[in-house]
């Protein structure tokens, strides 16, 4: 009997531990931190053998294959001697993908992931495909593997995920686009993340597609330089594209196997530029998984955003409150400051992740009238627009900045939290700190 040994019992640990019992392998979870209860009841249910706040060597290093959980780093001392005795470590979507003939759509990029995941799988649903949704959203894949039994799944998929994939390979695959993020886990080396998101194509065939963002300079630069078997899909909102979709004017234009379709994108229910391209990527999937063109209009009309995603929360006293909580980089606040249209009072910080504001620059002299700093070091984002906003405050709790940002809105103005960095100084994570945020303005 072969001995699976899962790192990490959280959602994906847990799902992998199911699927490997189910298909007849001995397995052990251990985790280096505290299992949550409501998992610890799951694993002892099903009669699966488990630790926690330790990792015991002598039950690990005799596995013959180990599933790691995407948030444990390769640098871990367990990981490394696992690595030295050659026993191999994959990824929850590696394990699972063996056991399920289900197509899978792949979608991964630096932002934009989440929206074009929900999106894919609503025009997918719409257009009346059994299909399942996992990878970073929902529940586990493998879980569901053995669980459910879905003709395709539409999977999230982080750099840390297909880190761990040797043989894996979406039918269709999609690159959002690509900018520094996670780089403490690649050696602070740009080059290293955007490989590690291209393992994505790497076992695709010529019938299996690619569908990226034509404007992406890091997308074009490995695709100019290395090769992928698989039938590219560019998509742009500045040039038209022979075969794939593009913004003309104010229509989507798509061209894909010479099949035409086009969609005004004032009938589109997001808002943005970065979210056309979110919707041009998602549609270019429904016309490969051959979804009526009437559904994937309605469902693109009538799709309501994800949470903590340039999410509305309320209007009060004619002032907008906007939840991106999800922006935990800096390219995804620029998306964000880039669709404000209204002078904007901004709720920025957490913890920085090697972050770069000059960028923001140009948005935060033209949008931005106040900056509210949240987190417990904030001088980093004081050095770098002390001299462009006349306001700048530092709170350190989600009451304070927004009772704060309510005292300096006026009439017409807009509340925007989008940190740009990661939650961990003073939350649990990005929904904890959207949520509390959403409570404080409830409270106002």
């Amino acid at each position: 009997m072969k001995r699976l040994v899962v790192l990490g019992g959280g959602e994906s640990g847990v799902g992998t531990a199911i699927l490997g019992k189910k298909k007849g392998y001995e397995v052990f979870v251990s985790d280096f931190g505290k299992i949550k209860e409501n998992y610890k009841e799951v694993l002892e249910i099903n009669g699966l053998k488990w630790e926690d706040e330790k990792h015991t060597e002598a039950l690990i290093l005799n596995a013959d294959v180990v599933m790691k959980s995407p948030g444990i780093p390769d640098k871990a001392p367990i990981v490394k001697k696992l690595v030295e005795k050659g026993i191999p470590v994959i990824s929850e979507i590696e394990f699972a993908c063996q056991f399920t003939d289900a197509i899978t759509i792949g979608i991964t990029g630096s932002n934009g992931k989440t929206t074009t995941t929900m999106l894919t799988y609503h025009l997918l649903r719409q257009g009346g495909l059994n299909v399942g949704l996992a990878g970073n959203v929902g529940k586990s894949f493998a879980w569901q593997v053995a669980d459910e039994d879905y003709d395709c799944y539409v999977l999230e998929l982080s750099s840390f995920q297909l880190d761990g994939i040797i043989n894996y390979k979406p039918h269709i695959a999609i690159i959002t686009n690509i900018s520094p993020d996670h780089l403490d886990r690649y050696d602070y080396k740009y080059e290293n993340y955007i490989n590690s998101k291209f393992r994505i194509t790497m076992n695709q065939t010529e019938e299996d597609y690619l569908i990226y963002d034509n404007e992406d300079e890091a997308i074009q630069n490995w695709l100019k330089n290395n090769k992928t078997k698989a039938r590219l899909i560019p998509f742009s909102v500045v040039e038209k594209q022979e075969n794939g979709a593009f913004l003309n004017t104010d229509t989507m234009e798509f061209t894909i196997n010479n099949e035409e379709f086009e969609m005004k994108t004032a009938d589109i229910s997001l808002e943005g530029k970065h979210n056309m391209k979110n919707a041009m990527a998602a549609a270019s999937v429904a016309q490969l998984m051959k979804i009526r063109k009437q559904t994937i209009r309605e469902s693109l009309s009538n799709f309501q955003g994800v949470e903590h995603r340039l999410e509305k929360v309320l209007k009060i006293a004619n002032v907008q409150y906007i939840n991106d909580s999800k922006a935990t980089n800096v390219n995804a606040t620029f998306f964000a400051l880039d669709s404000m249209t209204t002078p904007t009072i901004w709720i920025v910080g957490g913890v920085d992740k090697g972050n770069d504001y000059s960028e923001l620059m140009p948005l935060v002299r033209e949008k931005v009238k106040a900056i509210i700093c949240l987190g417990l070091d904030n001088k980093k984002i004081i050095d770098a627009f002390v001299d462009v906003v006349d306001i700048m405050v530092e709170v350190d709790n989600m009451r304070d900045a927004v009772n704060t940002a309510k005292h300096m809105a006026e009439k017409g103005d807009t509340v925007l939290l989008s940190p740009a960095c990661a939650s961990f100084d003073l939350f649990q994570n990005y929904e904890d700190r959207g949520k509390q945020f959403k409570v404080a303005v409830q409270n106002l």
